[in-house]
């Protein structure tokens, strides 16, 4: 893949005299190799089952009594801890996330990534990626039947399910909403909340504390798509009420 890069360069630099090249073409020829390396890792792993394999393989089981958590997600889940505000800290909690994955990679992975780790409980968000077509087209049915198949897997193991909704979206940094239309999101909402109730798993409503109307508060994300700490401070008390009102369920 390195050589396919050094001529996607060479060409795009063809006859420019080095004093010419402007700093936008640098910041061109960095974003196409990230594509290309994305695309590489994509043809070697899909669904990202490489991710987490090692530390899968050397955690240990939960100890009796513990509440371990897995949040399996995006890069929504993926970026939390990254920053300032850790993961929460002191808790068995497990970070599953994987940035720009849709729910049919997600799937993929919940048997390694789920079940295989023993948790009472799973926090599945995702669904952001699948609406910005980032894996190619998808539709609400496929997008659905995801959802449905990694909550029927964790029933069938055990395990209680917390569906958190997809978070909003805005522009104020850079555009999003092209990619991730503000009505596709709010409908998406409606029916992992109403799934979520017909199938005894609990909603977990990240959308109302991160939107102001249909736009993510600009004070709660730093690119329009991701939040930022403040943002997720403003989720941790909502995933610990979500996560113990699944553990109380019968």
């Amino acid at each position: 893949m390195r050589p396919l890069v050094t001529g996607v360069v060479a060409v795009f630099l063809l006859g420019t005299p080095a004093w010419a090249q402007s700093e936008d073409q640098a910041q061109t020829i960095q974003a196409l190799e990230k594509r290309l390396d994305f695309a590489r890792h994509l043809l070697i792993d899909w669904a990202g089952l490489t991710r987490y394999g090692s530390e899968n393989t050397e955690l240990k089981p939960p100890a009796p009594g513990q509440n371990r958590v897995v949040f399996l997600g995006d890069q929504i889940t993926e970026g939390w801890g990254e920053g300032e505000e850790k993961f929460f800290p002191g808790k068995a909690y497990l970070n599953r996330g994987i940035a720009n994955q849709t729910t049919p990679q997600m799937l993929v992975r919940f048997r390694q990534d789920v079940i295989s780790l023993h948790p009472k409980a799973v926090v599945i968000q995702g669904g952001t990626n699948d609406l910005a077509a980032v894996m190619g087209p998808m539709t609400e049915g496929t997008m659905a039947e995801n959802f449905m198949s990694m909550v029927e897997l964790a029933k069938v193991h055990g395990i209680r399910v917390v569906l958190a909704s997809v978070t909003p979206v805005c522009d104020a940094y850079k555009k999003q909403t092209g990619l991730r239309p503000q009505g596709k999101i709010i409908g998406l909402n409606g029916w992992i909340r109403d799934y979520a109730a017909q199938s005894g798993s609990v909603y977990l409503n990240y959308y109302s504390a991160l939107a102001d109307g249909r736009d993510f508060k600009k004070d709660l994300t730093g690119d329009g798509l991701v939040p930022n700490d403040a943002g997720y401070r403003a989720m941790a008390p909502l995933a610990e009420k979500a996560i113990a009102e699944a553990l109380a369920k019968q």
